[in-house]
This record gives structure tokens, sequence and C-alpha cells, in this order.
């Protein structure tokens, strides 16, 4: 399955909210250095209740909008 994040760095609380097919996740990490993309796969993983392992960022690994994919476990 492959959804479509909007990320908020740095923000003042960590969440997830869906809007229709589009996932609003905010982090407190900063976007350096692959910070930020670690903890949205920590969050998304917590959320849908998966391991991190079966979350992976195909497009946007530098970008606020990013596709993520979700594999079956």
């Amino acid at each position: 399955m492959k959804i479509t994040v909007k990320v908020t760095p740095h923000a003042k609380t960590e969440e997830v909210m869906q809007q229709g097919a589009l996932y609003l996740v905010k982090v407190r990490a900063v976007a350096k250095e692959g910070k930020a993309n670690d903890a949205v796969i920590k969050l998304l993983a917590a959320y849908f209740n998966i391991p991190r392992s079966a979350i992976s960022i195909k497009i946007g690994l530098t970008n606020r909008n990013k596709i993520v994919e979700i594999k079956e476990t």
C-alpha cells in the first residue's frame, strides 16, 4: 500500500492526522541528516501498529511531500 504524506518538521507536538487520502504528520525532529524522516517512519509505524521495517519512503526524501510504502506483514 502506498500513501501520500505531508510532513511538518520541528513541530511542537508529534501526531498523525488523516485528511482523505492524505496523511499529515507532525514531528519534533528537525529536517537535517534524515532525522525527520526517521521520526516520520517511527510515528507511522506506531500509528498503523506495524514494525518500522515495513515502512519505507519511496519518493520525497528531501521534500515535505512524500510517497510512503507500507508493506503487508
